[in-house]
């Protein structure tokens, strides 16, 4: 149907009205000449918002997602989120360009007075402003210096150290990020991809570290996660490690708790599998 028919009597015509709040779609055309629907680009999903400082008191535009566009796949073993045509880790981190003071989005406002005075005395003073621009798009590269900055920042004021491991997870999933955008078939790639994966087993041997002191001291939800997430995923780090017997308790916690969802427990039941599978070839 066509919403706005009757326009014709002034000399208009309305066409594609049926839905008055879809995407525009853009063609491209394909090497066969047939038209194609273009991807949309990585800038589409984002915008500028105003973001105050929680130490310096200053104002500032980052980048955000607009959640309502994305598209979720599935996200890797881990939960490393997964979203089709754009990395929203990236975008995941809140960085001050006057002070310095960084922290991942969801930890950025919260901050006792005392955080900000070490904040103040151990980084603000020292912190030298790169640029003060906003870049329209951030890369790898920006991105892992910005959650580098957000863990010292957590190492300077003391943070939990629930805080301190989910910064190293996502670290460790944005050099995982950053390795699977290289190409594996270019031989000068060969030296960078090694070295993301070094530093992505780095980072992910303190997340699993501190997740494990976190579970025993702090208590939930931790890092948006309930005791069911969180289980699953210490389960897959163990698994990662090969530590089976750590990695079998947690996941029977979730298939016996009445408070884990179909899916996690499916998930859960995949991963004991695969377990059962490791331990059988290691016998064999």
């Amino acid at each position: 149907m066509n919403l706005l028919s009757g326009l014709e009597k002034f000399g208009l015509k309305a066409e594609d009205t049926t839905n008055l709040f879809a995407e525009e779609k853009k063609e491209v055309v394909g090497e066969d000449g047939t038209k194609q629907e273009a991807a949309p680009t990585e800038e589409s999903f984002l915008l500028d918002k105003a973001v105050r400082c929680a130490v310096c008191d200053k104002v500032f535009k980052t980048k955000m997602i607009k959640s309502g566009r994305l598209k979720r796949l599935e996200s890797d073993m881990d939960l490393r989120p997964r979203y089709e045509h754009i990395d929203t880790l990236k975008y995941s981190v809140i960085s001050c360009p006057y002070c310095g003071y960084t922290a991942i989005t969801r930890y950025f406002e919260h901050l006792s007075s005392m955080q900000v005075k070490m904040i103040k005395e151990k980084i603000c003073v020292n912190f030298k402003p790169a640029d003060n621009v906003e870049p329209t798009l951030i890369d790898y590269d920006t991105a892992i210096e910005r959650y580098k900055l957000a863990l010292f920042n957590t190492i300077v004021k003391k943070g939990k150290n629930s805080e301190k491991a989910y910064t190293c997870l996502n670290l460790a999933w944005l050099l995982r990020g950053k390795r699977e955008s290289l190409d594996a078939k270019d031989p000068k790639m060969a030296e960078q991809i090694k070295e993301c994966r070094e530093q992505e087993e780095a980072f992910y041997a303190q997340a699993y570290e501190g997740f494990t002191k976190a579970v025993s001291t702090e208590t939930y939800p931790m890092c948006g996660m309930d005791e069911c997430t969180m289980d699953y995923l210490l389960a897959t780090m163990a698994y990662h490690y090969k530590k089976y017997d750590v990695a079998s308790k947690c996941i029977a916690r979730i298939l016996q708790s009445a408070a884990a969802s179909k899916k996690m427990k499916d998930r859960a039941y995949e991963l004991k599998e695969r377990i059962v599978e490791e331990i059988k070839r290691s016998k064999a």
